[in-house]
């Protein structure tokens, strides 16, 4: 056509892009993009997508103090719960630094998280309360604290404060039962 410019075969886009805005050479047509880790359906689930596999839990059981009679010296019952940081899918390196600070004395210097617990007489509730505790811990690392804003106090929250402490001094000004003049 006469009046249409024609392509220049010539003319490259910027940064050498095709024209849906994508680099050839960062993609092929054929390919897609890397996949994230598949987590299985045995996973234990921490929240916030965080889970580790149930291989990874190291379970040991000794004799308790805690409560079972006679039993108690017989049936080891204490569970014991360690599980390698390393261990720990989708940890992002700010959770690993909040876990440090949160699991305190749970934090063995082998890099591992060590509960244990013994309050029931039984195995089976005390392996519960080990991975409940393991779960509150993960979890509390994964969540971000809040920030605390700056706020200044209003004009009446200013005003209701005086008020109160000027109600509370004439309270204790009427306690006073001697007079001026004895």
């Amino acid at each position: 056509m006469p009046g249409s410019p024609e392509p220049n075969p010539d003319r490259q886009k910027p940064n050498g892009s095709d024209h849906h805005g994508l680099d050839p050479r960062r993609f092929d047509r054929g390919s897609k993009p890397p996949a994230r880790p598949v987590r299985p359906e045995n996973a234990i689930r921490f929240g916030n997508g965080v889970w580790t596999l149930p291989g990874d839990l190291r379970w040991s059981f000794a004799r308790s103090g805690g409560p079972g009679g006679q039993n108690v010296n017989k049936v080891s019952t204490k569970a014991e719960l360690r599980l390698a940081l390393a261990a720990i899918r989708n940890f992002r390196p700010e959770h690993f630094e909040r876990l440090r600070s949160i699991a305190g004395r749970y934090l063995t210097a082998s890099e591992e998280i060590l509960i244990t617990a013994d309050d029931t007489s039984s195995q089976l509730d005390n392996r519960a309360a080990c991975l409940a505790r393991l779960r509150s811990v993960v979890e509390a690392a994964t969540t971000r604290p809040k920030t605390r804003k700056k706020t200044k106090p209003s004009r009446g929250s200013k005003e209701r404060r005086l008020k109160a402490k000027r109600v509370a001094s004439d309270k204790k000004q009427r306690r006073n039962w001697k007079t001026g003049g004895e």
